[in-house]
């Protein structure tokens, strides 16, 4: 395995840690706890991009399904996958890969990575919603009311948050040959 592979994967488990930690900052609701994990999703996509940051979220959903701790509320195991909140971790990694993907398509900068960490927010949002609604049995005005209307402020200021502050990381991992960039800019 090469050096820069090597640095790659240790990224993505240091990532998948990151959000293992962040998930333990909760604030309760009825249904599903505002936490961390979603800040922790956009600033993983946004500092390692679409292939290393979706491997960090498969991780992180992989440690949670075999019975680690690392889901909200020091939760985990399959049930929690398969439960009425797993929709929203299983998100997380297709979120991982959209918002890095456009990123890598785009630019690597504050206004581009808050455009794609909002996209982003709406997968994990659209995917949690629709399992939410089949395992609870919902109706989908039920499932939006509870599933997607009490995110979508918060989401966009942790969509927001996770942009400035990935942006910088990913800067600074860059300079310090932490991380190689790779920009993949459209053609003029």
């Amino acid at each position: 395995m090469n050096h820069t592979r090597l640095k790659n994967l240790i990224l993505c488990a240091l990532f998948a840690a990151i959000t293992a930690i962040l998930a333990q900052v909760t604030i309760p609701l009825p249904i599903i706890p505002i936490s961390g994990q979603t800040l922790a999703v956009g600033l993983t996509a946004t500092i390692l991009g679409s292939r290393y940051g979706t491997v960090s979220m498969l991780v992180y959903a992989g440690l949670g399904a075999i019975g680690l701790p690392v889901f909200a509320e020091m939760s985990g195991g399959f049930g929690i996958i398969l439960g009425p909140t797993g929709g929203y971790i299983i998100g997380f990694i297709f979120t991982a890969f959209v918002t890095g993907w456009l990123l890598e398509h785009t630019k690597f900068n504050t206004p581009m990575a808050i455009v794609a960490n909002v996209v982003g927010m709406f997968v994990t949002l659209a995917i949690g919603t629709i399992q939410l609604k089949f395992v609870l049995d919902l109706s989908w005005a039920k499932a939006m009311a509870a599933g997607v209307y009490p995110f979508l402020l918060v989401g966009v200021v942790k969509a927001a948050i996770a942009s400035v502050v990935g942006i910088q990381v990913r800067s600074r991992l860059t300079k310090f040959g932490l991380l190689t960039a790779k920009n993949k800019q459209p053609a003029a």
